[in-house]
């Protein structure tokens, strides 16, 4: 939600630069309405929330399906990364890196206040940083395929375990994806 408010922002202070100075400080919601200004702001917003369902909702649909390492689909089953990259390209085309420390380098950085539905989590659970990943799905919980003999679920990120081994959020950019693409 953070992002979309930086976005509307940044949106208006363009159509500030770009509107003709006038005398008149009553010009400016006249401007913004003249270029339809709030319209496309809405518009942009609703495109970002909605994609940002979209990777949950998808999500959503492969609870249960079981742990697998090296697994990449439904009918055989998921690792972590696996199940991440699926998700990504299945919903949105994006394709990303193979292994989770990998696709922590791949993608963008970010406070773990500032995590938003979709979002990536990473966590230490092997003694390496960014050995785990799941895909954030709001209100502290994340979703992802936690270990062999256990099946895609969500967890809550609060819990003692989580808490402990959490390594870093991270959000997934069209250029990222496409362009740090690394193919198994």
């Amino acid at each position: 939600m953070r992002f979309i408010f930086f976005l509307i922002a940044a949106l208006l202070a363009v159509a500030v630069h770009a509107a003709p100075q006038t005398s008149s400080g009553d010009e400016m919601p006249r401007i913004i309405s003249d270029r339809g200004l709030m319209e496309r702001i809405g518009e942009v917003g609703l495109r970002v929330e909605s994609k940002a369902s979209e990777y949950v909702v998808s999500a959503m649909t492969f609870l249960g399906v079981p742990y697998k390492r090296g697994g990449t689909s439904a009918e055989t089953g998921f690792d972590c990364s696996g199940f991440v990259k699926t998700i990504y390209e299945q919903t949105a085309g994006l394709i990303l890196p193979r292994r989770a420390e990998q696709q922590a380098a791949a993608t963008q950085r970010i406070d773990k206040s500032d995590l938003q539905p979709g979002d990536l989590v990473f966590f230490n659970t092997m003694r390496r940083a960014f050995s785990h990943v799941g895909i954030y799905v709001g209100n502290g919980k994340f979703i992802h395929a936690p270990k062999p003999g256990a099946e895609v679920r969500v967890e809550d990120m609060g819990v003692a375990y989580w808490k402990r081994r959490f390594d870093g959020a991270r959000r997934v950019t069209v250029e990222q994806s496409t362009s740090s693409s690394v193919q198994p």
